[in-house]
C-alpha cells in the first residue's frame, strides 16, 4: 500500500497538516507534515508497534514496519531511501537489504534468516487535520493504490 497526495489546496500549507497512521479502523497522528525530511525517516509506536514513516522527494508518504527481519533490530526508520530501477526504497542500516516502500518485499533475499518472509508490514498512511489551535484547518487525503 502507497501513499500518495491525491488533492491540495494550495492556500493551506501542508507543512502544518498532520500525519496519521490507520491500525485496527482508527487513525493515530504521528507527527506534522513538515517535521519529516525528505528521504528521512522516523519512528512512531501505533497501536504498541514500531512504525518507520517517510516522506519522499515527491511528498509522497510511507509507512512500514520499523523491525529489520534480517538483524532483528527496530532500525529501518533510520535507513538510507531511494530507488532501485525506479522502485522507492529504504536500505536497511544493518545488512543494507532494499525494501519496496510501497509493499515492503525485501528486493535482495526472499526468506529472513529464521525462514520467514523477507517483507515489512504496510501501514496505511494519510495526511489529516492540522492539530487543534492551528491556523490550518483543511485535510489532505492521502491513498493507496
Amino acid at each position: 500500500m502507497t501513499a500518495r497526495l491525491l488533492e491540495h489546496d494550495s492556500t493551506v500549507p501542508l507543512e502544518g497538516a498532520t500525519v496519521e497512521i490507520g491500525a485496527d479502523g482508527a487513525w493515530t497522528q504521528v507527527c506534522r507534515y513538515g517535521d519529516l525530511l525528505p528521504g528521512r525517516g522516523v519512528a512512531a509506536l501505533v497501536d504498541g508497534e514500531q512504525v518507520a514513516v517517510f516522506r519522499d522527494r515527491a511528498g509522497a508518504l510511507y509507512a512500514v514496519d520499523n523491525h529489520d527481519p534480517f538483524s532483528g533490530a527496530h532500525v529501518i526508520s533510520r535507513g538510507i531511501t531511494g530507488t532501485r530501477e525506479g522502485i522507492p526504497v529504504v536500505f536497511s542500516p544493518m545488512y543494507k537489504h532494499a525494501f519496496d516502500l510501497r509493499t515492503g518485499a525485501c528486493l535482495d533475499d526472499e526468506r529472513a534468516p529464521d525462514g520467514s518472509p523477507a517483507r515489512l508490514r504496510v501501514w496505511p498512511v494519510r495526511i489529516g487535520p492540522p492539530p487543534p489551535g492551528s491556523s490550518h484547518a483543511v485535510a489532505h487525503d492521502v491513498r493507496g493504490p
